[in-house]
């Protein structure tokens, strides 16, 4: 069976554990810190804060930012749970706008309209592997004073008009085992806010900046060494992986053109690095993907239920209106997408959905 993900892990993982297993020094050390640099500097921040995981990440931010109840966030439900529950962990509420039909991303032009006299930040996620529309979304926080953090979980590497995912205002990464860069567990704080850093420093390390001396109420939010080992590793790999993923994605669209199906798009200025190759396939979506999996691959779908429906979000009184997110949940579905997708596997992928599809869809989205 081919999976929708594998994580690129070879001897120079092994290698640099083994390393650290050795030293002696396991916990939050030298590692850490090298990785925390060198993702700063690949990024264009002045600070990148490792974090146990992504979602720790959002929480720190959200945390250090001081959002409490009573605030809202303005944010989308076509994403990962953690974007939301990040969110609620402060107090605050989601407050959720519609995507654009055929980035999956934040329509900024519906943001507005959401803000209210509670409204403290904005939200968009860079989901897939494609940064949000950041110049429109952060041109509107400025007239309205209020602060951007980017969900940038699904983005590494990913560039907006020349620049990082990650690089604005306040971003948080995941480094989940499936994800283009990973520490099996893991994330990142990125920021340019020179206090906001020193807080989460001191956020993730029980709210010490000197052992036993607790200067404000903290956690253990700690990246090891053993992880940071392997995120180096996969820093070095990262770019060469891009490249595969964007080759395989290139693949797919050309076997696809013909489909009455809708492909990844990519507006200009912005490149996509492709943690997922979704597409939209229309109302049939759960029977082609059932037989993808009699063809022998595994597809997944993101996010088969929206946020703003999840039973623990509704029983808080928290409802939206968003007819794309809804059809993205009931109609798209991602093909496999890793680098070591060899090329016949990538045959076999191509020919389960071309045959599937043929069988199923009778008219969907265009394609690209």
């Amino acid at each position: 069976m081919i999976p929708p993900a594998r994580p690129d892990l070879g001897p120079e993982e092994v290698a640099a554990v083994t390393e650290v297993l050795q030293s002696g020094m396991i916990a939050q050390g030298r590692k850490v810190a090298e990785l925390e640099q060198r993702w700063a500097d690949f990024c264009g921040t002045r600070h990148a804060i490792a974090l146990s995981n992504g979602t720790v990440a959002l929480m720190a931010i959200w945390a250090g930012l001081g959002l409490e109840a009573g605030d809202e966030v303005i944010t989308v439900s076509h994403t990962f749970n953690a974007t939301v529950s990040a969110i609620l962990f402060t107090g605050a509420t989601p407050v959720f706008v519609d995507i654009e039909p055929d980035t999956y991303l934040m329509d900024a032009g519906r943001i507005e309209a959401a803000i209210t006299s509670r409204t403290r930040a904005i939200c968009p996620v860079s989901l897939f592997g494609m940064v949000a529309d950041m110049d429109a979304i952060q041109a509107i926080a400025d007239r309205h004073g209020l602060v951007v953090v980017e969900d940038a979980c699904q983005a590494h590497g990913a560039l907006y008009r020349g620049r990082r995912a990650g690089s604005f205002g306040y971003a948080a990464f995941s480094l989940y085992g499936t994800k283009n860069m990973t520490t099996g567990e893991g994330g990142f704080v990125n920021t340019n806010d020179d206090r906001l850093a020193e807080w989460i420093r001191l956020y993730r390390n029980q709210g010490m900046k000197e052992r036993y001396h607790h200067d404000i109420l903290g956690y253990n939010f700690r990246m090891t060494d053993i992880a940071a080992a392997i995120g180096l590793v996969q820093l070095d790999k990262l770019e060469r992986n891009t490249a595969r993923r964007q080759a395989i994605a290139r693949r797919y669209d050309e076997a696809f053109a013909d489909l009455p199906i809708k492909l990844p798009i990519w507006p200009d200025g912005r490149t996509h690095v492709y943690h997922q190759y979704t597409i939209g396939v229309g109302a049939s979506r759960d029977q082609i993907v059932a037989e993808m999996k009699d063809a022998g691959v595994s597809c997944g779908i993101y996010y088969p239920i929206p946020c703003h429906k999840a039973a623990y979000v509704q029983e808080l009184g928290i409802e939206a209106d968003l007819p794309n997110t809804d059809v993205a949940a009931a109609e798209s579905m991602s093909l496999p997408m890793f680098p070591g997708l060899t090329q016949a596997e990538q045959d076999q992928v191509i020919a389960a959905l071309r045959v599937a599809v043929g069988r199923n869809v009778v008219e969907a989205g265009a394609g690209r």
